[in-house]
């Protein structure tokens, strides 16, 4: 395999898609001697194959808003791989939704749901609409025209849906019950659900909580086998993912010292009470995106306005807010203040910069694919509990993400450590996941 090569094609071919172009530098860089020691896969064109998904759906939203007004967004769905399941990957609701964006997450998250360990291929979708500023009667609407147009191209054993940024668990039983009155049937095809309706305990916690076990796993292979009570933590972002972040972090022992929004950070020197942690929540269902209130109901707090998470000081860094949101600036701030440790929560967190300098620097770094993996997992838990027609117990949906957390973070040091004790989490995320895709690909023959 020549990355440049099919780099250059590729940018030929998709020259605005700068963040699908991205993601799929970071696989190839990453997997290229393993893969060139497999001829087999040459021959098969496996990579070729594989940066390309297997089909993009595009298609027009038309709603009703509370004026009367016709509003017209668009939609799309990105089936990307299914070699080793049905697709699988949430659905965003944004104004920055587009068709790289889409390409970019249903990339990574083939590679991601490989990881599990679970059968669960990669997909994405989503829309341009905005979210923020809607009516409930507005957002019923929007989600009932978007599955009007693509539900005849999901289902259980095809394609399953979940939520993302702008589509949280309202939007979800909108988009389900849209689902069930048009196909007459209710066997779970999205996941996410309400608790009511098919949903699973702690799925709203566990893209933060996996995100937590497996900076565990990485503190436990420090040579002095660390562990996470005691140390301060910060924290971008403050919706499901952070939340859930922080909240476990903090049942472990951990200072979580700083959150941040698009309006500023919140300096939090004491760390983080109950009541801090349902005022994340409340904070978020507001729809203002703003964290400066943070400051104003918690005298110990401060506020510091256009400012990131990455200026308070800390020793573990956790991005969960959006892509490319940390920059290799902000990762030699971190460094300069005695950071230690970035885990990689939102998906494709770091800008190629700031992953290069954390690595320069022997920074104990990994990938969303790898740290965020909890998510999609429990909604894969979620899928196996509608397919069984049973509910498992929260106790016993934490001890299976236990358990895929610790296997992630086992293929990332086996694929991953280097001759000099380093462990390269981005190459054994990457190489781990490329694998087993690439394996089934090459059973299945040439589709």
């Amino acid at each position: 395999m020549k990355t440049e090569q099919i780099m250059a094609k590729l940018q030929a071919k998709y020259p605005t898609e700068k963040e699908y172009l991205q993601a799929v530098r970071e696989v190839l860089e990453s997997i290229e001697d393993v893969y060139n020691q497999h001829p087999e896969f040459e021959a098969a064109k496996i990579v070729e194959r594989i940066v390309e998904p297997d089909r993009i759906f595009t298609f027009r939203v038309t709603w009703v808003d509370d004026n009367g007004e016709i509003q017209t967004n668009t939609g799309y769905r990105v089936q990307f791989n299914n070699a080793i399941g049905p697709y699988k990957g949430g659905l965003r609701f944004h104004p920055s939704v587009n068709p790289s964006i889409l390409k970019f997450l249903g990339f990574e998250q083939t590679f991601k749901n490989s990881l599990t360990t679970l059968p669960m291929g990669g997909g994405k979708g989503g829309s341009d609409f905005n979210p923020k500023g809607k009516s409930d009667a507005e957002i019923m609407r929007f989600c009932q025209a978007f599955m009007l147009e693509l539900w005849r191209n999901i289902g259980p054993d095809m394609d399953v849906p979940a939520g993302d940024i702008g589509v949280g668990g309202r939007e979800i039983g909108y988009l389900n019950g849209m689902y069930k009155k048009l196909t007459r049937e209710h066997h779970g095809v999205l996941t996410g659900k309400g608790l009511q309706f098919g949903g699973s305990l702690i799925r709203p916690e566990a893209t933060g909580f996996g995100a937590v076990y497996f900076v565990q796993h990485m503190l436990h292979t420090h040579k002095d086998n660390l562990d996470i009570k005691g140390k301060t933590v910060a924290i971008s972002g403050f919706g499901n993912v952070a939340w859930g972040a922080a909240t476990k972090a903090t049942q472990l022992g951990a200072k979580v010292v700083a959150i941040s929004g698009p309006d500023g950070c919140i300096y939090n020197p004491e760390g983080m009470t109950q009541e801090k942690l349902d005022y994340m929540l409340e904070l978020r269902a507001s729809n203002n995106d703003v964290v400066a209130p943070f400051a104003e109901k918690f005298p110990d707090a401060q506020f510091i306005p256009g400012k990131k998470a990455w200026t308070v000081k800390c020793d573990i860094a956790m991005p969960c807010a959006f892509q490319n949101e940390m920059s290799a600036e902000d990762a030699q701030m971190l460094i300069d203040n005695g950071t230690w440790l970035c885990a990689e929560v939102s998906n494709m967190g770091c800008q190629p910069g700031a992953i290069e300098t954390f690595q320069k620097a022997g920074i104990m770094f990994a990938p969303g694919k790898a740290v965020n993996a909890g998510g999609v997992a429990t909604s894969g838990l979620e899928m196996t509990q509608n397919a069984m027609h049973i509910s498992w117990t929260a106790k016993e949906v934490d001890e299976k993400l236990h358990t895929i957390m610790s296997s992630i973070h086992e293929a990332c040091v086996k694929y991953g450590k280097q001759p000099d004790g380093y462990i390269n989490y981005v190459k054994g995320a990457n190489v781990a996941g490329f694998m087993k895709v690439a394996e089934a690909m090459l059973a299945q023959g040439i589709i």
